[in-house]
């Protein structure tokens, strides 16, 4: 089993090869670079490094959201045609599991990670491995960051948060947490492609027209035109 993992859903751009449970390679960027026109590079390379051909694909797992709107939909846009074109199953996990996943798998407590989504607001989850599996705790939502930490005040553990965004709310995360709030190391806030894959590895494909991306709001372009649609017809 040959898996081919992306991630555009954000900043860094990922995309990794799993072949069974070795990891035969990744490649990471954090750049606010154009991922239209880098992602297929970086795929091509990486299959090239790692001697492997299209036809060897078994399946593709793609970062669906949340997080950035265009990237989100380059990412699942370029996962889709790839899965269709191979006739191979296609899977999305989320992107906030993906930073958990990584960060969290050697911590003895709850993690958080964090996507900015301005104007005070977060997109978030809450994660916890439990007997070697990650599991959800609070499912991926958009939150007020205030409202977020007062929740967390509850919880008789510690919580690890992760992700780049982070130095927009730490303080307010500290200020409000505390010694309960613990950082994650600079190495863990990219997500890592190759956790993609090993997230996916063993989940059934979906249906591949039906995929969609996992925004959990729309974008503000769109939120705008729908609002200024329903003032036209109700006016």
């Amino acid at each position: 089993m040959t898996i081919l993992a992306i991630d555009t859903s954000n900043n860094p751009l990922g995309v990794a090869l799993l072949d069974d449970n070795q990891v035969l390679g990744e490649f990471i960027t954090n750049i606010k670079k154009n991922h239209s026109v880098r992602v297929m590079p970086a795929i091509q390379t990486l299959m090239q490094d790692c001697e492997k051909a299209p036809a060897d694909l078994t399946k593709i797992v793609v970062a669906k959201g949340p997080g950035s709107y265009t990237g989100v939909r380059i990412g699942v846009t370029i996962a889709k045609t790839l899965a269709w074109t191979l006739n191979i199953p296609l899977v999305g996990i989320s992107s906030l599991e993906i930073l958990a996943a990584g960060a969290g798998r050697y911590f003895n407590g709850f993690v958080s990670p964090i996507v900015d989504a301005r104007r005070g607001q977060v997109y978030t989850g809450l994660y916890r491995y439990q007997n070697g599996m990650l599991t959800t705790v609070e499912q991926d939502q958009l939150v007020m960051i205030d409202d977020w930490v007062a929740k967390l005040t509850d919880l008789n553990a510690p919580i690890l948060f992760v992700g780049n965004d982070l130095s927009i709310h730490h303080a307010k995360i500290i200020e409000v947490l505390g010694p309960q709030a613990i950082i994650a190391s600079q190495t863990e806030h990219n997500p890592r492609p190759s956790e993609l894959a090993l997230l996916g590895k063993d989940k059934p494909g979906e249906d591949i027209h039906s995929f969609v991306p996992n925004y959990i709001r729309l974008a503000e372009a769109e939120q705008k035109w729908l609002e200024g649609k329903g003032k036209i017809l109700n006016g």
